[in-house]
């Protein structure tokens, strides 16, 4: 089951803002501070619930702290929506084909030259 932490992280936009910053490299606070246009301690406070919710690492290069996404609890979010992304993929094919089935001019023939 997904941890609630990681749901109340990842609601904040700010806090999916550090995500996207941090999803493909190692990023400093300053870095992330300068990227979101933010205060140090504001991107520090964000840092910290997502390091709590386990959504970054964290290690120390000298005196830089570089932050890192953790990928698994997304995986462990990406497999609980599952079968709803199924279930509403389903209901949408679905509509799509009542949709061309009750479409106005559907079993009209098509309208040609000839025709017009």
């Amino acid at each position: 089951m997904i941890e609630s932490a990681v749901l109340e992280a990842i609601v904040q936009p700010t806090r999916r803002r550090i995500l996207d910053a941090v999803r493909t490299e190692e990023r400093s606070v300053g870095e992330l501070v300068e990227h979101l246009g933010m205060s140090q301690p504001g991107v520090s406070r964000h840092l910290r619930v997502l390091r709590d919710a386990g959504l970054v690492t964290v290690r120390t290069d000298a005196q830089r702290r570089l932050y890192r996404l953790r990928s698994e609890p997304l995986r462990e979010l990406d497999d609980w929506l599952e079968p709803y992304r199924a279930e509403w993929s389903a209901r949408l094919d679905a509509l799509g084909r009542h949709l061309e089935r009750t479409a106005p001019g559907t079993d009209d023939p098509p309208v040609t030259e000839e025709t017009s």
